[in-house]
């Protein structure tokens, strides 16, 4: 039996087309370990905030947080005097109605900023991946959003 290029080519893209979920298409490789945004995003130390990840398409890549850490860096330049600050450790509730988000507010720490440094809140999603030997262990991959300090 002898196809003809159309068909063969036509049958390639049907196949891709049922291997490829069509949503993970939507989501580009930038997310693959969620979508971190904060509100306001201009703040004052005792400032309240809002800090809301969505994991949706963290999901589509594999991607299935086992606990969730966001923090307050200083990515370039760090002139060895700003640690990271931790702002929240958390896990993701699977049997809540949106399993797939994650929301908090929480204040910005009195701690000791420089006006001059430009600042992220860091969200450091760990997950599950399966080893060679069939055995489990944990990855780590984060994603940011700057802030402003004043």
């Amino acid at each position: 039996m002898q196809l003809s290029f159309s068909t063969v080519i036509a049958t390639l893209a049907a196949v891709l087309a049922v291997a490829t979920p069509a949503a993970a298409q939507s989501c580009s490789q930038a997310t693959r370990f969620g979508v971190v945004s904060v509100s306001p995003t201009t703040l004052s130390p005792g400032d309240t905030f809002t800090v809301t990840a969505n994991f949706t398409c963290a999901a589509q890549f594999g991607v299935h947080p086992q606990y969730t850490d966001y923090y307050i860096e200083v990515p370039v330049n760090n002139n060895g005097h700003e640690p990271p600050i931790l702002l929240a450790r958390r896990t993701l509730n699977a049997s809540s109605a949106t399993p797939l988000f994650d929301q908090f507010t929480t204040q910005l720490p009195y701690a000791y900023y420089f006006n001059t440094s430009t600042y992220v809140v860091m969200l450091d999603t760990t997950f599950p991946q399966t080893g060679t030997d069939g055995s489990s262990y944990s990855e780590v991959g984060g994603v940011e959003t700057v802030i402003q300090i004043l």
